[in-house]
């Protein structure tokens, strides 16, 4: 008898994780259709063997996540508490609430450029919090909907796949499937590692696209057995990020009046007192988040109103003459003034002046002045300079009533750089180069990039890298300015990075 319970034991242990693996298996073709949204959030591969190695990581990786999901939930609920149908229904809820944890984490991937965890929680849950707030009725109904069909759907796999386990396992797919998952695996790690040696970036830029990859480097596999010089490696990552000492000296620029819009005004002050905030938001004007500007006055002005950025200490230099792009346009386009009790030092041409459609006007008292700038159908109120002691691009504060810009993509950073082409791009202006800046209306996909000093700091989504020149570097969260343990991403700093290169074609 007791011989006979064992028996009847091992079968049904036996038969368990049978099913339990074909269960893994029609997750894991659920979960490919789910980490889909983790490449579609990022630029595609522009190489062969980038596009290869996205195919064999997608597979690989989304296989292990689900079988390691498995070994570590399923397999030891069968062998611990091996009743079929406990069993079936506790991993249906288990699979269903994993599921509902990778589609957050994929939105959060989407807006965030980050993963979940422990140092990115406080954003994870912003980010949540201004979706219940926005609408509270549609998540909720969103977020019940989706978790009942998954939970259905895997329901529905667990029943499928036990009651048909006898003919699964005598598939003919079952040895192709298992390699061609294992071969996906091992080659994602083996086509890393010589990307990693050989500074492929179209590989090793989609290092942190899946989450809980940790693919093999050169560092830990090559240089063990000396088949790499880390030194040379190391060499060829600083040559990937030079970057010029001089740039372009000014913008080509042909004006259309066909394609200009309404009239636009920059105005700009040293600071808004947050005493202003109500009377702002009184004039109909709205805060737009997550702005950065130079905490340096110089380096400030320089990004909005030449549109570069401070290489070598080279601020006060250009400060000393008018933009060349401000000499091409004629017929007084667009302006750039100051009010009669604002004083700007170090730019010697400002003058107060009449204003035109399309105008960038300093005026440190701007509510007194308010009337002067009724004319205006867009009006944009910024503070010239950042406010935070430890970052010198840090956040400002900006005010508009421009609708075109309330319509920025949640959580996109903008900095000073952008304003300039993108009110030229208002009055009709265009350039057969590139801005180092966005025309915010239509933003480029190339991380935001600033350099200041011997800092390079790039912004992709809300996150912000800084990369010293002792080679040092931090990640924050832009948003909250709190650091994430993110390692450096080489890749998104050489994205940014081709920025100047399409300033100086």
């Amino acid at each position: 008898m007791v011989l006979e319970n064992s028996l009847s034991l091992v079968k049904k242990v036996n038969r368990l994780l049978n099913w339990g693996h074909w269960f893994s298996f029609f997750n894991i073709l659920l979960a490919l259709a789910v980490t889909s949204v983790y490449w579609l959030s990022e630029p595609a591969p522009i190489t062969a063997i980038g596009w290869l190695y996205l195919l064999v990581n997608w597979v690989g990786h989304t296989a292990f996540l689900c079988f390691m999901f498995f070994i570590l939930t399923i397999f030891p609920i069968s062998l611990i508490f091996p009743y079929q149908r406990h069993v079936r229904g506790l991993a249906a809820i288990l699979a269903s609430t994993a599921f509902v944890v990778l589609i957050f984490d994929a939105y959060v991937y989407a807006n965030l450029g980050y993963h979940i965890g422990s140092a990115s929680i406080d954003q994870a849950t912003e980010l949540l919090r201004q979706q219940i707030v926005t609408n509270l009725r549609n998540f909720v109904l969103i977020v019940l909907t989706v978790g009942a069909l998954l939970f259905a759907l895997e329901l529905t796999v667990s029943n499928y796949c036990w009651k048909k386990i006898e003919r699964l396992k005598k598939s003919s797919m079952t040895t192709p499937l298992f390699m061609g998952f294992i071969g996906s695996f091992m080659l994602s790690h083996l086509l890393h590692i010589y990307a990693d040696a050989n500074l492929q970036l179209d590989i090793t830029k989609q290092d942190n696209v899946l989450p809980l990859s940790y693919p093999a480097t050169a560092k830990t596999f090559l240089a063990r057995y000396q088949l790499v010089d880390l030194n040379s490696r190391a060499q060829l990552q600083l040559d990937k990020l030079s970057y010029p000492s001089k740039l372009s000296s000014g913008q080509t620029l042909v004006c259309n009046d066909d394609d200009a819009g309404k009239p636009t005004l920059l105005l700009v002050s040293d600071t808004l007192p947050a005493a202003t905030s109500n009377l702002l938001a009184a004039k109909g004007l709205h805060p737009l988040e997550q702005h950065f500007a130079p905490r340096n006055t110089n380096e400030a002005l320089l990004h909005l109103l030449y549109g570069k950025f401070s290489v070598d200490d080279n601020a006060q230099q250009w400060l000393e003459n008018a933009p060349g792009w401000l000499n091409q346009l004629g017929n007084g386009r667009v302006s750039i003034s100051r009010h009669e009790d604002t004083k700007i030092t170090g730019v010697p041409w400002l003058e107060h002046t009449n204003n035109s459609a399309f105008a960038i006007v300093f005026d440190n008292k701007p509510l007194q002045h308010w009337a002067l700038y009724q004319q205006y159908s867009n009006i944009v109120l910024l503070s010239l300079t950042g406010q935070h002691d430890n970052f010198n691009l840090a956040p400002a504060e900006v005010w508009s009533n421009w609708a075109a810009l309330r319509k920025l993509q949640p959580h996109q950073v903008t900095q000073q750089l952008d304003w300039l082409p993108t009110l030229l791009a208002q009055a009709g202006c265009s350039s057969h180069m590139s801005w180092l800046g966005d025309n915010l209306l239509k933003p480029r996909a190339l991380p935001k990039l600033t350099i200041s000093g011997q800092e390079i700091i790039s912004f992709k989504k809300d996150k912000m890298v800084i990369l010293r020149a002792d080679g040092s570097y931090g990640v924050w969260s832009a948003g909250t300015l709190l650091p994430l343990n993110d390692k450096l991403d080489l890749a998104m700093l050489t994205d940014a990075l081709k920025r100047i290169e399409q300033s100086q074609k």
